[in-house]
């Protein structure tokens, strides 16, 4: 038994890309393939990306000591009498070269690498959350676009239907049994259908630049596929309206937000730090080194630290509220979003079901009291106009309600990596 081949996903892209460039190997593009390609050229994706190696990288030097000093300078360099500024003549004159380092307290290098390695998890967040929307527009740019090539697809039917009918009407006419002037409703119904085609035709080129901006060239290739379909439960979406991707960049922001609290009190606690210096003086005099220790005096808490805790803290209740309001929007969108798919998947059924089958049958009865001299020929081109409406309506419900089920899917399906 041979192993199987695992393909990292720029392989499949690179893959789907070399196949939609030969027409002869592949003429159709299925949602699958949009998805993928949407996922390695989305210029959205790769800025996020970019935004997380970036925040990464920043995150390394967060708990890192500041960079020494080099002190450099002078001491007791006379300015009056015989050795005004000599420097080799008076014991007290020194050169000076030294350095220090300043060492923040460990609580606040603790809260300051928290508060990059919750800068991380952010950017990670958001790139998952822009991955999702361009997965979700894709969808929906794939299905407008599938919609209208449907759509399409009909009036070659319908063109065929209007000969045939054109036909019937020339034959009642020939055989005496029909007005000279009914001969013109056929080719009325074919130039409204003609209108009907030129407005999809530029629906259709609308649709394919919404789809080509997220996967460039292989838009243009002919769509294949059924309308998607992803599981819609109720109460699994319920479950997963925590994990709604609005709602993930929240719990980075905290930690963030915890971080600042923390290293704003931290700033109560001194900082310190510590000198070496080399003091040279003249060739009959003893060279000497200064050692030295500094600590800050935080005094001014009242003014100075506490304002700014207080502040962060307020920051941290600001997102919570905002988590919290967040939360309640998306349960209301959730509730009415299942609501509208409820009602549409009812409107299909109905119209597969009921309202196309009576549809069809009016036109065939309309025509055959035609036939028979009992009906008006306007009575049959009503008929047929609702009949062409409600199989173009049909396309419309479902394109309604795979949309309707995709914004379903990307905010509240198993969608997270």
């Amino acid at each position: 038994m041979k192993p199987l081949i695992r393909w990292a996903p720029h392989q499949v892209a690179a893959l789907i890309m070399g196949a939609l460039s030969f027409p002869g190997l592949v003429s159709a593009l299925t949602l699958e393939q949009a998805l993928s390609l949407a996922e390695q050229q989305a210029p959205s994706l790769a800025a996020q990306t970019a935004n997380l190696h970036a925040a990464r990288s920043a995150a390394i030097p967060a708990g890192e000591l500041p960079d020494p000093k080099l002190r450099l300078g002078l001491q007791n360099v006379p300015i009056e009498g015989d050795t005004r500024w000599r420097l080799d003549e008076e014991a007290m004159t020194m050169q000076m070269v030294g350095v220090m380092q300043e060492v923040p307290n460990r609580a606040k290098r603790r809260a300051r690498i928290e508060a990059a390695q919750a800068g991380v998890a952010l950017a990670g967040v958001q790139q998952s959350i822009d991955r999702l929307s361009v997965r979700q527009a894709t969808a929906e740019a794939w299905v407008a676009s599938f919609a209208v090539e449907q759509k399409l697809s009909l009036f070659q039917q319908f063109y065929g239907e209007n000969k045939l009918f054109s036909q019937a009407v020339q034959a009642r006419i020939a055989g005496g049994r029909g007005q000279t002037a009914d001969s013109v409703l056929p080719k009325q119904e074919a130039a409204l259908l003609a209108e009907q085609e030129d407005e999809l035709v530029r629906n259709q080129a609308v649709a394919r630049a919404e789809l080509r901006r997220w996967i460039g060239e292989p838009a243009d290739q002919p769509l294949t596929g059924v309308w998607p379909q992803w599981p819609a439960d109720a109460v699994h979406y319920q479950h997963n309206l925590d994990r709604h991707p609005a709602l993930l960049a929240f719990g980075p922001m905290t930690r963030e937000a915890e971080a600042n609290v923390s290293q704003a009190i931290a700033e109560k606690t001194p900082d310190w730090s510590w000198g070496v210096d080399y003091l040279r003086r003249g060739r009959e005099y003893g060279d000497m080194v200064n050692l030295s220790v500094s600590f800050d005096l935080p005094m001014f808490t009242g003014s100075r630290q506490d304002p700014k805790i207080a502040a962060e803290r307020a920051r941290l209740a600001q997102i919570e509220a905002q988590r919290q309001a967040t939360l309640r929007m998306h349960d209301q969108e959730l509730t009415a979003n299942l609501a509208e798919y409820q009602r549409l998947s009812r409107v299909l059924t109905r119209l597969e079901q009921t309202l196309l089958p009576l549809a069809e049958q009016k036109v065939d009865l309309a025509m055959a009291d035609y036939r028979a001299g009992k009906g008006e020929l306007i009575a049959v081109i009503d008929a047929r106009r609702q009949l062409v409406e409600t199989r173009l309506r049909r396309i419309d419900t479902s394109r309604d309600l795979s949309l309707s089920n995709a914004r379903l899917h990307f905010a509240f399906g198993d969608t997270q990596p």
